[in-house]
């Protein structure tokens, strides 16, 4: 686990340069530091050592000094891969997964990629071809960015790396704030910083030098194929596969431990796995707080299990740094107690396993069942609940509304995500007439919805949420918190070989009896107490409702809602509406003040006051 940057030019080059990219994201790898310079390129590296410690280094060449690599993340098949080349020919200097990847463009070129399985993101500089190949796992664990500017290529784990290049310039999108508005994440694939795009999952790239040439390409494609299987053969094969992932995640030569809460996830995961150390964290309020269920697990293991507990000013004094280490504006609440949680957890390993992509893969998130309620009302005819739709949807706010809004249309016009903040009206009115936008969300969920249109409801949710929620949001926050604190974070569930499974189940086998991923409840049945499989999924609980109706955290919103730069973005009347009602208690508008209050420290950390003393 590391990270890496670079740069691509006829310029002539600066170790000093490079340096300062480098240095940028040196808490992604604090264990070593090193470069590559020649007439065309920059490469930087830095290491957070857990694979063959002594020999690992990187950039690493290949025999003949042709290529050189820069890569982060893990193969965890890669001494299958290393003999299969080695019977082939190629010689190898080191045990690290890093040469196999190398070694292994030389033998298959771009098919390499379908051989790996792990997290990764990496770059292969070819010294003969002045080409650049780079490419970034399946479903987006690892980060990758690139632009072009003023001459120059740049590339790196984290975009805070290019604002140290001289070509680099910075600049807001304006295209991807109202989209974040609803999303409550960065969706689009340039990001906020206007000029730097995202490399997607399951994507490769290629950058010629010479004839200034870049393109991307998919080469993994994500598709849910149902078929008829034997239920309870099919809960053996799913116990049997992530358990066997498990142990393939388990490849270390540092010790592992894993993040736990009270959900069934990541007990799965340590129930199995039996690490020497849990990690937990929660709020000091009530029904804010799963300490004691991982606790509970954790004796009943016979595990050590680390927690600590999060107050109000701890949460809101780290929000600042917790928006500098996302690169992008994150308003997902539990990006802040993961950071807490992570750096809890590098006090004592430098690995943890966790529970991401089982809601994913297997349907577990509350959003994908709807209530007995509004099954009975979309019994109706359609036309009267389209009519109905038709005659609320303008109206203001009330209670019920969005319930017969949902009712009168398809999962295609309302499902983004588990996280849905603004609609595209709202969001137009909070924003200042310069970033209001004639773009709706549905206009980028699209192109998704009409990949699966033969599916069912369920279906396309998972697969929306494949694409949007989980790389975006879910992965995201967890390496770039992880990270944050020199931490590596892997997700055992969330693998390929997994999800060949996965893909493969009928939905009614996940929404059953009432609940949600109910055979993934059946397979861990087997490992984990009752009480932990049967329990509803609650992710990190916020008590953010209750602290913007506190006065120390609603004039703290206020400062910031008021701050000369706020006009810029927001009509200022509207937000500092929206904070009064829900000051008063008229009403519920914690989201919607989160999600406001996060771009604007975002922007101030990154806008106002980068240089000065962040990081």
């Amino acid at each position: 686990m590391c990270g890496f940057c670079g740069y691509i030019n006829k310029k002539e080059k600066s170790k000093e340069e490079i340096k300062k990219m480098t240095d940028a994201i040196s808490h992604r790898g604090p264990d070593d530091e090193n470069y590559y310079i020649d007439n065309f390129i920059a490469m930087g590296f830095r290491r957070l050592s857990i694979i063959d410690l002594k020999n690992g280094r990187q950039p690493m060449s290949n025999e003949d000094d042709s290529m050189v690599i820069t890569f982060n993340g893990e193969i965890y098949n890669f001494k299958s891969i290393k003999e299969d080349l080695i019977s082939k020919g190629h010689i190898f200097k080191t045990n690290a997964d890093t040469e196999v990847i190398l070694h292994g463009y030389e033998e298959y070129g771009k098919n390499i990629l379908s051989k790996l399985r792990g997290m990764f993101a990496f770059v292969i500089w070819d010294k003969n071809k002045k080409e650049l190949f780079g490419a970034r796992d399946h479903f987006g664990q690892k980060p990758f960015y690139y632009c072009n500017m003023n001459g120059t290529f740049m590339y790196g784990s984290e975009i805070k790396s290019f604002l140290y290049n001289s070509d680099f310039i910075k600049e807001v999108n304006e295209d991807s704030l109202k989209p974040y508005l609803t999303f409550q994440t960065s969706v689009l694939e340039e990001t906020f910083f206007k000029g730097v795009f995202k490399l997607l999952p399951g994507h490769y790239f290629k950058y010629n030098l010479e004839s200034n040439e870049f393109f991307t390409k998919k080469y993994y494609q994500i598709v849910f194929d149902a078929k008829e299987q034997d239920f309870d053969s099919l809960v053996k094969k799913i116990d049997d596969t992530i358990t066997s992932s498990i142990d393939t995640h388990m490849i270390s030569d540092v010790e592992i431990g894993s993040y736990l809460s009270g959900g069934i996830d990541s007990s799965y995961v340590v129930s199995y796995l039996k690490p020497d150390k849990t990690f937990s964290v929660g709020f000091d309020y009530k029904n804010f707080n799963e300490v004691p269920f991982a606790k509970d697990l954790s004796d009943m293991l016979h595990i050590e299990n680390i927690n600590e507990l999060i107050d109000s000013d701890d949460f809101f004094d780290v929000i600042d740094k917790v928006q500098y280490y996302a690169d992008e504006p994150t308003a997902n609440l539990s990006a802040v107690p993961l950071y807490f949680l992570s750096d809890l957890a590098s006090k004592h390993v430098k690995v943890v396993l966790s529970g991401e992509g089982a809601d994913e893969l297997f349907g577990g998130y509350t959003f994908y069942k709807e209530d007995d309620l509004l099954i009975k009302y979309r019994k109706l005819p359609k036309f009267l609940r389209k009519m109905v739709k038709g005659i609320v949807s303008p109206l203001p706010e009330f209670h019920g509304k969005n319930f017969l809004t949902k009712g009168g249309s398809k999962i295609e016009d309302y499902y983004v995500g588990n996280a849905f903040v603004f609609d595209n009206r709202d969001a137009n009115k909070v924003l200042s007439s310069k970033y209001q936008s004639k773009v709706k969300f549905q206009d980028i969920t699209k192109p998704y919805y009409d990949e699966v249109k033969d599916k069912d409801d369920l279906t396309k949710m998972q697969y929306l949420d494949m694409h949007f929620w989980l790389p975006n949001d879910i992965l995201l926050k967890a390496d770039k918190m992880a990270m944050a604190n020199s931490l590596e974070l892997r997700v055992p569930i969330l693998d390929k070989e997994v999800f060949a499974l996965a893909s493969t189940i009928p939905s009614e086998y996940k929404l059953s009896h009432g609940t949600t991923k109910y055979i993934l409840r059946q397979a861990a049945s087997s490992r984990i107490p009752e009480e932990w499989y049967k329990r509803p999924k609650k992710g990190f609980p916020v008590p953010i409702i209750k602290w913007f109706r506190e006065e120390k955290y609603y004039n703290l919103a206020k400062e910031i809602f008021n701050a000369d730069f706020a006009s810029e973005f927001f009509n200022v009347k509207e937000i500092n509406k929206m904070l009064d009602e829900h000051y008063s208690g008229k009403k519920n508008h914690c989201r919607k003040i989160w999600t406001v209050y996060v771009f604007l420290v975002w922007y101030k950390t990154f806008f106002v006051d980068f240089g000065k003393s962040m990081a």
